[in-house]
């Protein structure tokens, strides 16, 4: 991942086509690769095929990051922090609050609609 960051970081400091890319021009790139993923998946391709594939789905997400990190809104670490906290959150059947693992027995069913009461809970906290 270390690896990957330098080199976005690079190409945004040297390469003139990727230093003029913003948000708005990576959208596309981002849904097509999202598509691209799902036809793999879709066709059954597992292996290397569809690891390509989602390698080109990280690149779209560490570009978004470093365009956000060059104007200091967020980093790629902080988006993992984000994602990792949701995880935990919703997932009160496996963590603690405090991320601490804690499995406990659900059925699918509780699973869902905990997820769901947790999500709606964010977005009522949120203000959506």
């Amino acid at each position: 991942m270390a690896a990957l960051q330098r080199t976005v970081a690079e190409l945004r400091e040297h390469c003139p086509w990727t230093r003029a890319l913003d948000h708005q021009a990576l959208a596309g790139y981002l849904t097509e690769e999202a598509e691209e993923v799902s036809e793999e998946i879709r066709a059954g391709s597992m292996g290397d095929p569809l690891r390509k594939e989602l390698g080109d789905v990280l690149l779209q997400v560490v570009l978004h990051a470093q365009l956000a990190a060059e104007r200091g809104e967020f980093t790629l670490d902080d988006v993992a922090e984000a994602m990792y906290s949701k995880l935990v959150r919703r997932s009160p059947h496996v963590y603690r609050p405090d991320g601490t693992l804690d499995p406990r027995r659900a059925s699918l069913e509780e699973i869902e609609a905990a997820w769901q009461r947790i999500k709606a809970q964010e977005k009522s906290e949120e203000g959506e």
